[in-house]
């Protein structure tokens, strides 16, 4: 997947203040218009699209094959990101500690994704997005060994215990799918709040949301060429049907491309806890969205084990107080 979540949960590690987001934007009327929409917006867009992206690929399963979906989502992204971004004029002026870190987010990106629409092609869409916030909890309650986070974690692998019981003799590889999707959702946490931590021109200085932009396109263009050896193969059978194809690229604009940039953009402006506090949503929106877009309607167990999810990433507490310092440039500066 997200994949969810995009640098969205590297941002809530590291941000507890607020911050103007106009300075991280070109000036001019557009800049003013994203200034004054609230954060939230930004967020509730990407809660949208972070499973509306999945759901519209899961209907394309019908004429391509799931990897040369995922490969379609991929390289449609990073064709938008390089035209939009231009990232790779960022390359020359990474460090080579943080050169490996755009191959390692990029090899993490192409299996993720791939994982990810292999297990929605054998499970509901809520129960993959369960599961894959689980490796959120596991995060914080290794990075804060706190009573709370060891009851968030107790209550989340509680939930996604019930979801795999209700299913897990008809498709356990998809099972496979869906917990090795978490891992790899584990790393994206941990390369992801890497750059959202470092400027695009290895300064000290924090830079702004459009600088974790800048390398996470970077990091796409890396993943599309990881993913091509075995999606691009099954993905042929799109370029004879331009409607496949758009609906490809459609997929990728909606799970990889939207939902990065509105991460980004309320990242700039949410203080951390509501941000994390937020992410317990995400879950919640994969059932609605599966129940409405691909009619998958669940059973009452898997409402309690979805809502045990939820409550397992409310729980969760990041003990850090750091906050970040807003320079006369509007830049971040550490704490």
């Amino acid at each position: 997947m997200v994949e969810s979540s995009n640098a969205s949960y590297s941002r809530s590690v590291r941000d507890s203040g607020t911050a103007p987001i106009t300075s991280s934007l070109n000036g001019g009327r557009v800049a003013d218009i994203v200034g004054r929409l609230p954060p939230t917006s930004f967020f509730l867009t990407s809660a949208v699209f972070h499973y509306l992206g999945p759901s519209l690929a899961v209907l394309l399963f019908v004429h391509v094959g799931v990897l040369g979906v995922a490969w379609l989502r991929i390289a449609s992204a990073a064709v938008v990101f390089a035209v939009w971004r231009r990232p790779w004029r960022i390359f020359n002026s990474a460090t080579r500690s943080q050169r490996m870190v755009f191959l390692g987010l990029g090899a993490t990106l192409a299996v993720m994704n791939s994982l990810f629409y292999l297990a929605v092609d054998r499970l509901p869409l809520s129960t993959v997005g369960a599961i894959e916030f689980l490796g959120t909890v596991i995060l914080a309650a290794v990075g804060a060994r706190t009573r709370r986070n060891f009851v968030a974690l107790l209550v989340a692998v509680g939930g996604v215990a019930i979801l795999t019981s209700v299913r897990l003799s008809g498709q356990p590889l998809g099972f496979v799918f869906a917990f090795a999707n978490c891992v790899g959702f584990m790393l994206y946490v941990i390369l992801g709040h890497r750059i959202a931590n470092t400027p695009a021109d290895g300064a000290d200085q924090v830079g702004s949301p459009m600088s974790g932009i800048d390398q996470l396109g970077l990091s796409m263009l890396v993943a599309a060429v990881v993913a091509t050896p075995i999606g691009l193969g099954p993905a042929v059978a799109a370029f004879a049907h331009p409607l496949w194809l758009g609906w490809g690229a459609g997929v990728g604009l909606c799970s990889s491309v939207i939902p990065y940039v509105t991460d980004q953009l309320a990242m700039a402006r949410l203080p951390r806890a509501t941000f994390a506090l937020m992410l317990a949503l995400l879950p919640a929106a994969a059932t609605a969205i599966g129940l409405i877009v691909l009619g998958q309607t669940p059973t009452l167990k898997d409402l309690a084990g979805i809502a045990l999810v939820i409550a397992g990433i409310a729980l969760h507490h990041d003990t850090s107080n750091r906050r970040p310092v807003v320079s006369e440039n509007g830049l971040r500066a550490p704490a």
